[in-house]
């Protein structure tokens, strides 16, 4: 055989493993069985084995790369990779129409909707350049994601050759770029977390955790090992006339090559989608994979895009969520744990069970007072749900199911942990350990100072701080600035390159904001807001350490309370002697600088969650600018910018006072100057 017959021999080959591909994954109806595919594929291998220039990138044989990766790197966006807002009942879909309704007069009383199930997996972009498979990024941030095509080329319901039909010819030229969710199927996730634990490895909460892990292996092989499915939601072309709805949109991405969700269907009516919602209800549990709501969007996509975004949620979709799912098992035990302030809260160990997708073995019962009401105890069946489907909760004991070997719980006298007696406040519902030096509250300290929300120190994590504890390398916040290198070494953990990152993260943290080193101190009732207000108003530490509790009292959004907590975290000769270490160590906490700027007298303030930053980044940008963050909409209020799951009643007060609302991207102008 030449070349030129093998080049041709391999090209029909391709086109027919495409073809079966596509009727495997995209028709679910495979047309041979898999041996005749198997010895297709074999056939290909053997003619690129020994023709080895007429390999092609988007041959099915390329799909794994056998080069492991040092890291992934950032790709931004052409366009923003958005998220829907969140309703949880008819009665918000039903407002959600009526609210685009007044937006666009284009959408009658009863907007042809489409729907789709809301899959639980791993949102990613795959663009494709001549109708070849050039890039596949996760979504981030919405705005930077990150490049995994070389993982996402290992899956086999990923075309890398987009399949060409009469109907989908213009496709093969210019950009095309497919959105989707990367899932595991619930019978492959079962399998993969047994074959885990057989082998002592750690295993996963939910498919969507396994999904997002896996798809992050710097080794595309372990990658290509695990069953992973692309599933197309969304494409975009620089033509818009070519896709006028989302069910065209749905058609062409299947003609395409792409698994949609057969799920998905247009809708005429609200009453069509209260049918469709109840129908969905229990037959969701029924999909290979999980979801735990439907999309639903306006059908008409140039009406879809007329309609905006409000900070990273397109007015014109929404989730509909149902209820927390709830479940029953068992209580095994009851244990106490111990928090950064020293409340002791009863956690429920619980016989694992799936709720909403995740394994659940614990859950918080909050206080002694709450599991007295409940009256939950040892050996109980109890009923556990997630809020929001994220939090467990215990919601209730079914004591019609004792037999009376159930245990009642009784609060202990003492801490766990270091033996102090515990000690209740009057009026509070939390017995505490008073004991400031309790390893436990020390740890969980560390954990607060360096956290995200605090001074931010990336590598001083949970393991990490108990390594540095047990050593006994640091016995305090402050402690944290006197490590050295050669010191970090010496532990197990640690090697050349994370010392290194260590360090410098530390040292990078040596000249912090005030409203930031007030909050990592974790005084109590101090939250990040309070921390902002406290450092506005003392603009240094030293005036704010020598503060009353009347001058504290006197600040705006502060109360007697928290003042008087203050005023005692400062007046405790042990604190001071921590400030002294700080000091001792070069940590020098910024004096807030009373300074005009160009959003000088400009009141801003933000609800909903931002795509392109925090909320703590956005205030510390608006202060710096010389604008002022307030926490709640009022009379003076210059700007409310609405983010993502905006509070409903921070939009009324703007509309009250006449505040003018702007999205995330004027916001990112406004800070631009």
């Amino acid at each position: 055989m030449t070349a030129k017959e093998a080049y041709s021999r391999a090209e029909k080959l391709r086109q027919q493993l495409q073809q079966l591909s596509y009727e495997y994954y995209v028709l679910d109806q495979p047309s041979v069985d898999d041996a005749i595919y198997d010895g297709l594929m074999t056939e290909l291998k053997r003619l690129e084995h020994d023709f080895p220039e007429i390999i092609t990138p988007d041959s099915p044989t390329q799909r794994v790369g056998g080069v492991a990766l040092s890291k992934f790197e950032k790709i931004e966006h052409q366009s923003r990779m958005l998220s829907l807002d969140d309703v949880f009942s008819k009665e918000e879909v039903e407002a959600w129409v009526q609210r685009i309704r007044k937006m666009n007069a284009a959408i009658s009383e009863h907007p042809e909707l489409f729907v789709d199930i809301k899959m639980d997996g791993l949102a990613c972009s795959l663009v494709y350049e001549d109708g070849k498979l050039a890039r596949a990024v996760t979504r981030g941030d919405g705005f930077v994601g990150e490049d995994v095509t070389t993982n996402v080329r290992t899956i086999a319901s990923v075309p890398l050759k987009l399949r060409l039909h009469e109907d989908t010819t213009s496709f093969m030229q210019g950009r095309t770029e497919i959105r989707g969710e990367i899932v595991m199927h619930k019978e492959d996730f079962a399998a993969l977390n047994k074959q885990l634990e057989d082998t002592g490895k750690k295993t996963y909460a939910n498919p969507r955790n396994l999904a997002a892990g896996t798809i992050r292996q710097l080794d595309p092989r372990i990658v290509a090992e695990r069953k992973l499915y692309f599933r197309a939601y969304d494409i975009l072309r620089a033509s818009s006339e070519e896709l006028p709805t989302n069910e065209s949109a749905y058609k062409t991405m299947r003609s395409l090559g792409f698994l949609v969700n057969s799920e998905a269907t247009v809708l005429h009516s609200l009453k069509e989608v209260h049918a469709h919602i109840d129908q969905w209800q229990d037959k969701r549990h029924e999909l290979p994979f999980n979801t735990d709501g439907l999309v639903i969007k306006i059908n008409d996509r140039a009406v879809f895009r007329a309609l905006g975004v409000v900070g990273k949620n397109p007015r014109g979709a929404i989730a509909f969520k149902y209820p927390a799912e709830q479940t029953t098992t068992r209580v095994r035990d009851i244990f106490v744990n111990i928090g950064r302030t020293g409340a002791a809260t009863p956690v429920a160990i619980l016989e694992p069970v799936v709720v909403a997708g995740s394994t659940v073995q614990m859950a918080t019962l909050h206080n002694e007072d709450e599991v007295r009401r409940k009256d939950i105890r040892v050996g109980d069946t109890v009923i556990v749900r997630k809020a929001g489907d994220i939090i467990p909760e215990v919601v209730e004991a079914l004591t019609d199911l004792r037999d009376g070997k159930e245990e009642p719980f009784v609060m202990p006298t003492h801490c766990p942990v270091c033996e102090t007696a515990l000690v209740r406040v009057e009026g509070e519902a939390a017995w505490r350990c008073p004991n400031e030096q309790c390893p436990t509250r020390v740890a969980r300290r560390l954990e607060h100072f360096a956290s995200r929300a605090a001074m931010n120190i990336e590598g001083l994590g949970e393991r990490n701080v108990e390594v540095l504890l047990n050593c006994g390398l640091v016995q305090d916040i402050a402690d944290v600035f006197a490590l050295k290198k050669e010191d970090v070494l010496k532990l197990d953990r640690f090697a050349e390159t994370s010392a290194n990152k260590l360090i410098e993260a530390i040292r990078a943290k040596e000249t912090p904001t005030l409203a930031r080193f007030v909050y990592a101190l974790g005084i109590r009732h101090v939250g990040t807001q309070t921390a902002i207000d406290l450092a506005n108003q003392f603009r240094n530490l030293d005036s704010l350490k020598n503060a009353t509790i009347e001058e504290l009292n006197a600040v705006e959004g502060i109360g007697r309370v928290v003042a008087e907590s203050v005023a005692a975290w400062f007046a405790e000769p042990t604190n001071q002697q921590l400030l002294d270490k700080f000091e001792a160590y070069g940590v020098k906490p910024q004096p807030v600088e009373q300074v005009g700027g160009p959003l000088s007298g400009i009141n801003v303030v933000v609800t909903g969650s931002l795509g392109s930053m925090s909320r703590e980044q956005a205030a510390e940008k608006i202060r710096s600018l010389g604008g002022t963050f307030q926490s709640s909409v009022g009379k003076d209020t210059t700007y409310l910018v609405a983010g993502g799951k905006v509070g409903a009643s921070k939009l009324a007060k703007a509309e009250k006072y006449g505040t003018k609302i702007i999205d995330e991207q004027e916001l990112l102008k406004l800070l631009e100057g």
